[in-house]
């Protein structure tokens, strides 16, 4: 039985069995494998840990006897098939015992292994193994009682593919039952993958009639090959600070089937501690991808160098010999470029009371060049302008004061950015939070300053209700303290009603009157600020609606309002103006009057020496020197004579007298005239009605100049130097006037000459 074990381990490996089963056809015929017992020849064996030579060979175990035949070694137990697994082999043909990894003699001092040996018996009963691969039939239609329904069958021919890949007959068959069996060893699939077998039966056993047919052997695969790198030494170049990008390939052979698991490969990186790299296998080439995982950092590390190892899927069969572990080395180089300056945080955190100092720093050290190359920092965003930075350190200091009620201080936090940029150009922003606290700069202020008490009803109903505004925010600000100095709290109290208002009262019956109450204010600051105020207040008679009837009640009263207040003050003033003008509008009239000549009216004037703007100019705007429908003329009015009648000319200077005009060219004719006011008026009050019957009249005289225009006349003076214009009248008659004479004075006069023509 242990002869048939060991030889079933043995041609196991062949796989070659449709319908695997061991035959026995030796058990009568002699032996074909035996174990041997032996003594060994261990030399002492001493292995050094972490070792870099991988595979080490450690020592050969032989035997003292002498073997005819070819042997088989095996290696098993701790470290090979067993806990930890995989860092020992065997060479089976040599007796070589290898390391396949670096020894840790911390975790592992020793190992106990054990040693097999197979020799290989080559007596012609045990030169087949015996393996049955398929179980051939034939049938007869003779009677099967007699000879000619005997059958024997054998094998004819042998066909490997690829042809001729070998040449020693492989296998027999029973020729009684049609069994086919392996009757050799050296089966290999990567030496021969097929085999054709002609077979031939014949019945009166083998001596009769006969006939042929194939069968055709499938070679199956073990995985007896190791993967091996082609090259095993690779050199790649790598950029820092990138990931996740392909850094090179690595090529491995497999001499087993192609596409199987026997034949792909896994790999391995055996000393890449930082994890900075990865390997994968390309499932259509089997190359082994190596990858970079983690960013690379030149001024770290500039060079790598790699060992990896490459397995099968499948784990190395039992019975492949020299089965070896591949190794490869990789050089990775690491190429520098110039990275941006780094924060040492983002966004940068700091935490400040608003009233800092300008000039207070703030923050250092916030930046850093991985290449160390020089830095220059500026502020990108400020708002506020409330910040300064060294260009060439980077520390952060407060130009001004900050303000909590700033637009830009959202939730206490003030937000600004600040760019670093190194030798190169490459640049690098980060945020600027700044949290604020609130700090107590402002004391709180009494508000209002003025109010009104009732002194009528329950002194506990009245009181003018105080309150306090402070610029300042929680927790610098409310809860207010409201009190009242000592010397005045003889007559007032002050009730705290909530944290922000207080009631002010009268202790006792005041009189009615008005009180100046001074009111002292604290916040809750730290330090606490106060501020005192004085308040004014009305103790007055309420009516029924809690309203002050007193006159200072009703302006000075909180209840009145500062509108009203206002229209009173315009009111008063409006009609201290309107008393102050007539005042002097009598003053002016009264010395007027003793400076007027006795019935001589208003118009007349007392002194000669009187000289003012005795002259007055009317005028008609026409349309110049050619408008034929248009003139300009001056009126000179003696005030000794009575007004002039609309459209009259004075004597004198070659004008018409009055009542003697000349014939106008442009003047309606033998029209009636209405009556105008003659006599002047000697009170001041009467002119304007002389002013409005002279303009009355005027608007409806068709026969004055111009037909449009309203004739004003106005108080020119009380006497002239010159003398009455009368005068200068000439004693000649209106037939006498010549007007010709206008005619040589040039084209300004000629339009006058024409309309003064006596024809």
């Amino acid at each position: 039985v242990f002869q048939l074990h060991e030889l079933a381990l043995l041609l196991t490996s062949l796989q070659l069995a449709l319908h695997p089963q061991v035959l026995h056809p030796w058990r009568s015929r002699g032996k074909g494998l035996i174990r041997v017992k032996r003594d060994w020849i261990i030399p002492p064996i001493r292995v050094s840990e972490n070792s870099k030579q991988i595979p080490e060979d450690l020592v050969q175990i032989k035997s003292d006897k002498i073997f005819t035949g070819e042997v088989i070694y095996k290696l098993e137990g701790q470290g090979v098939d067993q806990e930890p697994k995989n860092l020992f082999e065997i060479d089976d043909k040599t007796g070589v015992i290898r390391s396949k990894r670096p020894l840790d003699r911390e975790k592992y001092s020793s190992f106990t292994v054990r040693l097999c040996l197979w020799e290989l018996g080559f007596k012609a009963q045990f030169s087949v193994p015996g393996t049955s691969v398929m179980t051939v039939t034939a049938t007869d239609a003779d009677d099967p009682m007699t000879e000619n329904a005997v059958l024997s069958y054998s094998i004819i021919g042998q066909e490997s593919i690829p042809p001729n890949a070998i040449t020693k007959i492989m296998f027999g068959i029973n020729n009684e039952t049609g069994a086919i069996y392996t009757r050799d060893v050296g089966l290999d699939r990567e030496v021969v993958k097929e085999f054709r077998l002609k077979l031939q039966v014949a019945d009166m056993g083998g001596m009769g009639l006969t006939s042929e047919g194939v069968a055709t052997i499938h070679v199956s695969d073990i995985n007896n090959h190791a993967p091996q790198f082609s090259p095993d030494s690779y050199s790649m170049t790598a950029v820092e600070n990138r990931n996740d990008y392909e850094l090179g390939r690595v090529n491995v052979t497999d001499r087993d089937d192609t596409g199987t698991k026997n034949w792909k490969a896994k790999y391995f990186i055996l000393n890449d501690y930082r994890g900075n790299f990865a390997v994968r296998t390309d499932p259509i080439t089997n190359q082994g991808v190596l990858t970079v995982v983690k960013p690379l950092d030149y001024e770290a590390q500039s060079e790598y160098r790699l060992v990896l190892t490459v397995e099968n899927l499948n784990p190395p069969s039992s019975k492949a010999s020299r089965l070896t572990l591949s190794t490869a080395t990789v050089t990775v180089t690491v190429v520098n470029e110039n990275e941006a300056p780094r924060f040492r945080e983002d966004p940068i955190h700091i935490e400040v009371p608003e009233s800092v100092k300008p000039g207070t720093l703030l923050k250092s050290n916030i930046a850093f060049d991985p290449d160390n190359s020089d830095l220059r920092y500026e502020i990108s965003k400020d708002p506020e302008s409330w910040l300064d930075i060294n260009r060439d350190t980077g520390d952060i200091t407060a130009k001004r004061k900050f303000n909590m009620r700033s637009p830009h201080v959202k939730n206490s936090i003030y937000t600004a950015a600040v760019k670093v940029i190194d030798a190169g150009g490459v640049s690098a922003t980060a945020t600027v939070a700044i949290t604020l606290k609130e700090t107590n700069d402002f004391p709180p202020q009494v508000s209002p300053l003025i109010g009104f008490v009732c002194r009528s009803g329950s002194r506990s109903r009245n009181g003018l209700l105080l309150t306090a505004v402070d610029e300042d925010l929680p927790p610098q600000a409310a809860p207010f303290l409201f009190q009242i100095p000592d010397d005045l709290s003889a007559n007032w109290t002050i009730t705290q009603v909530n944290d922000t208002h207080a009631m002010l009262q009268p202790l006792v019956d005041l009189e009615v009157r008005d009180y100046a109450v001074m009111v002292l204010v604290s916040d809750s600051g730290s330090p606490a600020l106060s501020a005192e105020a004085q308040v004014n207040v009305t103790v007055c008679l309420c009516d029924s609606f809690r309203d002050c009837k007193s006159e200072a009640g009703a302006i000075l009263g909180s209840s009145v309002g500062i509108n009203f207040i206002a229209l009173i003050i315009i009111a008063a003033s409006t009609a201290l103006l309107l008393l102050l003008l007539l005042l002097a509008v009598a003053l002016t009239a009264c010395g007027r009057r003793h400076h007027i000549k006795k019935g001589t009216g208003l118009l007349i004037g007392e002194s000669e020496d009187d000289i003012r703007d005795n002259v007055f100019n009317y005028d008609e705007q026409g349309g110049g020197e050619e408008d034929e429908n248009a003139f300009n003329i001056d009126l000179l009015w003696n005030p000794h004579d009575a007004p002039p009648a609309p459209g009259s000319f004075y004597p004198g200077s070659g004008i018409p007298p009055r009542g003697k005009q000349p014939l106008r060219k442009d003047a309606p004719h033998n029209l009636p005239s209405p009556t105008y006011p003659r006599r002047p008026p000697a009170d001041p009050t009467e002119i304007e009605d002389y002013i409005n019957d002279g303009l009355e009249a005027a608007d409806h005289d068709p026969n004055v100049p111009p037909y449009d225009t309203a004739l004003i006349y106005d108080y020119e003076g009380d006497g002239s130097l010159a003398g009455s214009l009368s005068s200068i009248a000439s004693g000649s008659s209106d037939g006498d006037q010549d007007y010709d004479y206008l005619n040589d004075w040039g084209p300004r006069f000629k339009k006058l000459a024409n309309m003064y023509d006596p024809r």
